[in-house]
């Protein structure tokens, strides 16, 4: 298999670019097959992703999953990317296509500009934990990524043995840069046994931020440092719902219909309207007894 390398930044530019172009076109009713055929003639070619994007028509014709085709590509796609598309085709998650293409386009703007490990993987986490992807998968996937050295590769693999016990924000704090320069003020030899991995700004936020929502924390760190920011789902459309809401609509425009009409040749019978006792006159004397 082939190992991961970081990529070009032409590259990730690219990448931005067709995977906006591919979830467009596909929120237009075009098939994914049929986009993927042309879409490799408007990418630059000094890049390689062309020749990525004619792999993935090919793989899809034959094994009727995208995902199979940014699998198949390690050296070129993360397995990150390819954990992504994969979870759009677990019909049980309701995670779009549309919104995985829009969170990986996010993701290579952000590394074609002035991308950091903290930000990296700071928004592919709140991806996982915002459309509930899974912990285990998913970080595992995240560790494959030849963005991370050693030290955040532990890191990564620590954070998905207590994702889910530990608070976030305390995972994020103890490993920052501020929480070391908080302990020397009691031990001023202190000398952390893992490296810190956050700035004193992100250790500050998190601190803040414990006990709280981890999604607060996502957007602080959005706000105050300028992470990427990622695509919040959006509901699913119950059809069944606006099916039942149509029927009842055209059964009132239907009895309104039958009423004019009976009203017109002067026959109006408004029991067929329902609850004709509200439309009677007093009760007589007489029946009350």
């Amino acid at each position: 298999m082939a190992t991961p390398t970081v990529l070009d930044r032409e590259e990730y530019v690219e990448q931005a670019y067709f995977f906006r172009l591919l979830r467009e076109r596909m929120a237009g009713q075009m098939a994914a097959q049929d986009v993927l055929d042309r879409l490799h003639e408007e990418i630059l070619s000094t890049t390689r992703l062309p020749y990525a994007i004619q792999f993935l028509a090919t793989e899809l014709k034959h094994s009727g999953l995208l995902s199979s085709g940014f699998a198949r590509l390690p050296h070129y796609f993360t397995p990150f990317q390819a954990f992504v598309i994969r979870r759009t085709e677990h019909e049980a998650l309701r995670f779009s296509v549309e919104t995985a293409l829009l969170v990986l386009e996010r993701e290579a703007l952000y590394r074609a500009a002035q991308p950091t490990p903290p930000g990296v993987f700071v928004y592919q986490f709140e991806t996982l934990c915002r459309n509930r992807l899974g912990y285990e998968r998913g970080l595992l996937s995240m560790a494959g990524d030849p963005f991370y050295d050693a030290d955040w590769r532990q890191y990564i693999d620590l954070v998905r043995l207590q994702a889910g016990t530990v608070d976030f924000a305390d995972l994020l704090y103890v490993r920052s840069h501020w929480y070391v320069t908080e302990k020397r003020r009691g031990e001023p030899n202190y000398e952390p046994r893992v490296p810190a991995l956050f700035g004193e700004k992100e250790g500050k936020i998190a601190k803040a931020s414990i006990g709280r929502d981890p999604l607060f924390l996502f957007a602080a760190l959005q706000r105050q440092l300028g992470y990427p920011e990622v695509p919040r789902p959006r509901p699913q459309e119950d059809l069944v719902a606006q099916l039942e809401a149509l029927k009842a609509k055209f059964k009132l425009v239907e009895q309104r219909l039958m009423l004019l009409e009976s009203e017109v040749r002067g026959q109006v019978d408004f029991s067929k309207f329902g609850k004709p006792e509200l439309l009677a006159g007093p009760a007589d004397d007489n029946d009350a007894i």
